[in-house]
């Protein structure tokens, strides 16, 4: 990737987010592969090896030691850039909350990717949403531009005094990681200069200076004070976070606002959801507007912490707004509508919710499906009733599976025959 910023390029979300880490001068990587996140990974050793990128990057047995690594690395006084995808996650859960608990400013990329069994490779959003009650804040993207430029601001949110917790950029497996847009690439030393150096305050380490920290073990009283104090700094990070939006919009012409609010001014109805996909539902939109519909769409970049009094703003007075998730929550439902609906409760002018999932292990949404999706939510606002949540699944792929089952029974047949 023989690339010199400034310029436009096109580039992988994988690329993007190499990009956002180098502009940001990391000063250590600590690093675990999967799929479909590797090529972060080696887009930056590739730079670190030709002495274009002054970093420190460490290949650990497991995203478990990398997590633990990234941290630790963190509360020294360095800046820390890290990526992984779905059981990776899942692997390092456990130092998720530990980080987030000694208030590391660590800044994450997940790949988003479907969890096993089965096994895909390709995305949804349940990796993602299992570690939204760890303390890391997270921003969801739904273009490799917004990749590379979240990730930037995703340093300075992290790193912020009012703040001071770790971040996961989230960017949709396959549909990002490996699809290449035209990205903006900003000059690097503008972006040094957005991004300012990392100020550790108390968190240093050093010989000729040595403290000693560590983590102490608390009662209930004192623990539950300090897992308050980072919920505070956690809803100060919205405010936070739109203002330092705001001196990125000025300072390179391109505004990320926590809720992207699409053609919602004059919307009866609206779409609702997060990452790539949301590019459809605005093509959508536009169709459906074409069409003499008044619809639009409500995007949140943020979903930790979650813009609430943005959202009822935004959707009051709407009749009604079809939520999408590209996640199941087994058992209850759609992560973001049970979300939402928690956030819209006993508002005046709230309006009716309906509940679709589709786009599990990267299940494509075609336009046909938004436009049935509008079409339900509308005959839905009518009656003044929602229907059952919905899972996007077509006859077609109804007959599909059934076809998969009988082969698997035939498979195990034959087996239970053999000698």
């Amino acid at each position: 990737m023989q690339i010199t910023a400034p310029g436009r390029a096109l580039l992988t979300g994988n690329a993007a987010a190499a990009w956002a880490a180098r502009l940001a001068r990391v000063d250590y990587v600590p690093a675990f592969p999967i799929t479909p996140q590797t090529e972060i990974i080696e887009t930056l050793a590739a730079w670190i090896d030709a002495g274009e990128l002054d970093c420190r990057l460490v290949t650990m047995e497991s995203e478990h030691a990398m997590m633990a690594a990234a941290g630790a690395a963190a509360v020294t006084g360095v800046r820390v850039f890290t990526a992984t995808s779905s059981q990776g996650l899942l692997y390092a859960l456990e130092m998720l909350y530990a980080v987030a608990g000694w208030r590391a400013p660590v800044v994450l990329v997940n790949v988003s990717r479907g969890l096993a069994a089965p096994i895909t490779l390709e995305p949804d959003h349940n990796d993602v949403l299992a570690a939204r009650d760890t303390g890391f804040l997270q921003i969801h993207c739904a273009t490799c531009q917004e990749v590379l430029d979240s990730v930037l601001l995703a340093f300075r949110l992290a790193e912020d005094r009012r703040v001071r917790l770790p971040v996961i950029v989230n960017q949709d497996g396959f549909y990002l990681s490996f699809t290449r847009e035209p990205v903006h690439l900003p000059d690097p030393e503008a972006a040094a200069r957005f991004v300012g150096p990392f100020d550790p305050g108390t968190l240093k380490f050093a010989a000729s200076a040595p403290v000693s920290q560590g983590v102490a073990v608390l009662g209930g009283g004192p623990y539950s004070y300090f897992r308050y104090e980072m919920h505070l700094a956690a809803q100060a990070a919205l405010a936070v976070y739109e203002e330092i939006a705001a001196a990125f919009a000025a300072r390179f012409g391109r505004h990320h606002p926590a809720v992207e609010a699409y053609r919602l001014e004059d919307a009866d109805y609206a779409f609702y959801m997060v990452g790539s996909f949301a590019t459809r539902a605005k093509e959508a939109v536009d169709c459906l507007r074409e069409a003499g519909w008044r619809i639009g769409l409500a995007r949140p970049r943020l979903l930790r912490p979650l813009p609430e009094a943005l959202l009822r703003e935004l959707l009051a007075g709407k009749k009604a707004v079809a939520v999408v998730d590209q996640n199941l929550s087994l058992g209850k439902g759609g992560v973001l509508f049970i979300e939402l609906a928690s956030a819209l409760y006993g508002q005046p002018r709230a309006p009716l919710l309906v509940s679709f999932i589709g786009g599990l292990g990267g299940r494509d949404l075609p336009p046909e499906e938004f436009f049935a999706m509008a079409e339900v939510t509308r005959e839905a606002a009518a009656r003044g009733m929602a229907p059952p949540p919905r899972l996007l699944f077509t006859a077609a792929e109804q007959e599909e599976v059934r076809k998969l089952r009988a082969i698997a029974g035939v498979e195990r047949a034959r087996l239970q025959e053999a000698p």
